[in-house]
């Protein structure tokens, strides 16, 4: 009997030995993360005081965090004084549920969306196709997913693993036309064949970049303005949205859409930004006739007790994975669940086990490029050491060897002149083996580590000798 455990971590290697040797995936890749990551640049140095901003913001999420159970009872009554309904979901199954009976009891049949990584994570497609609805992506990207029956490799650019020339074959096989490979003429046919869809909508389903507890508020970040169309021309729109992208106030959210574009695309603001405020009222001519927003916990509230809460914090920007030297050579597909890259190693885990995800906190270099890259600051290589530690711990006793090496360790960092000792006999052995200060072939227990890197050579004169030659 297969290891379900060991099953996934041999996809995994798998999967990203597949990606290194995809050569159009590795073009893609460089190209799409390294104008995301110039563009996030670019936006933060022209932002004054960018720094003082995202700490600004991280502070917002704290407090929210501190205070989630209070500010969720106020989004809920916000809505429901605005005519709006609030479903709480605790996990996929009732999330999923929750919106099988909406589209029921509102005679739904016909369902368009707006890109959403919650729906995302609950499998929402498939269970409304089983249902008998339908249901058409309308981000372009996302739209071309759903027609190649993939998922998303990236959360800002979905569709980053295809070319041209592939989305010219999927829209070719999809209206048995024969299309060139040509951005234009493809983004013409996509509208045309979206619009049709938009105008026979029975229901809107989106998610939400932030929910203002205050006012009730759903807050819509997009770039090709399908959110608006999702939200406007069905009768019914469902909102699902994870209970952590509650923030208190509305005067909060300026500072959290100066981030968002930023950290995402580099832009200052992006292309649209929509604030739903409850169902349509007498006298409006846009909206929907019915709100329905699901709350999804699906595993939050269970961060939310540990030590990882700070990975509630993100606003699904796509940041590091921009930055992060793993994810741009592997892509997003590599990864296994939904969520992506290094927030991705943290997520999938959290919100479903670590046993069943034993790579993901391992598919990281630990440099730190993600934090440095995330607009409100999360420690993600601390919470990556974090899931390692706990792997350790589900493992139970340490082997012989492993036990044998830490007292060794303890040992010699108890006694300076035993450490002094080491140095040198680690110089006596280590030398002959490296060039240029690296050593690409280490023999006996450490063999595993230069298999895939370089191991550094101990320095020719150490930091206490160093300083005595100073004096």
């Amino acid at each position: 009997m297969i290891d379900p455990a060991r099953q996934e971590h041999h996809d995994f290697v798998n999967a990203s030995a597949q990606a290194l040797g995809n050569a159009s995936l590795q073009a893609a890749l460089v190209r799409l993360t390294s104008t995301l990551m110039a563009g996030n640049r670019r936006g933060f140095a022209a932002l004054a005081d960018s720094s003082e901003l995202r700490d600004h913001a991280k502070q917002i999420k704290e407090h929210t965090l501190a205070h989630l159970d209070r500010y969720l009872e106020q989004l809920e009554q916000s809505i429901l004084a605005l005519g709006g309904k609030v479903h709480f979901a605790a996990d996929a199954e009732e999330a999923r549920q929750a919106v099988l009976r909406i589209a029921r009891e509102s005679n739904c049949r016909r369902i368009v969306k707006s890109k959403s990584m919650t729906t995302e994570e609950i499998h929402l497609n498939p269970a409304l196709e089983a249902a008998g609805l339908e249901v058409v992506e309308t981000d372009f990207g996302e739209f071309i997913i759903q027609l190649a029956g993939e998922r998303p490799s990236h959360l800002v650019a979905p569709a980053v693993h295809h070319t041209r020339e592939s989305i010219a074959r999927i829209l070719s096989k999809h209206t048995g036309e024969q299309l060139p490979d040509e951005a234009g003429p493809l983004a013409k046919v996509g509208r045309r064949l979206l619009r049709e869809k938009f105008a026979v909508a029975d229901m809107g389903i989106t998610g939400g970049n932030f929910l203002v507890a205050e006012t009730g508020t759903v807050v819509l970040v997009t770039n090709e303005g399908n959110g608006r169309l999702t939200t406007t021309c069905p009768r019914v729109h469902v909102a699902i949205v994870g209970m952590e992208k509650v923030i208190p106030r509305l005067r909060d959210l300026p500072v959290f859409l100066k981030l968002l574009a930023r950290g995402a695309t580099g832009q200052t603001l992006s292309v649209y930004t929509t604030l739903i405020t409850g169902p349509r009222r007498p006298g409006e001519r846009d909206g929907a006739d019915e709100f329905h927003l699901v709350l999804l916990d699906n595993g939050r509230s269970r961060v939310l007790a540990t030590p990882f809460r700070e990975s509630l914090q993100c606003i699904r920007c796509g940041a590091c994975l921009n930055a992060c030297p793993v994810y741009r050579r592997i892509g997003g597909h590599a990864y296994g669940g939904v969520y992506s890259g290094p927030i991705g190693s943290i997520l999938t885990p959290l919100y479903g086990s670590v046993a069943d995800n034993p790579h993901l906190p391992h598919a990281s270099s630990l440099c730190g490029a993600c934090q440095a890259a995330c607009p409100v600051k999360i420690n993600i290589p601390h919470m990556l050491i974090g899931l390692r530690e706990l792997q350790q711990h589900e493992k139970g006793v340490k082997s012989r060897w492993e036990r044998w090496a830490y007292q060794l360790a303890c040992a010699v960092l108890r006694r300076p002149w035993l450490y002094r000792l080491s140095l040198r006999l680690a110089r006596a052995f280590c030398w002959p083996l490296a060039r240029d200060g690296w050593m690409r072939r280490v023999p006996g227990p450490v063999a595993g580590w230069t298999q895939y890197r370089d191991f550094p050579a101990p320095a020719r004169r150490s930091f206490r000798e160093l300083w005595r030659n100073l004096h």
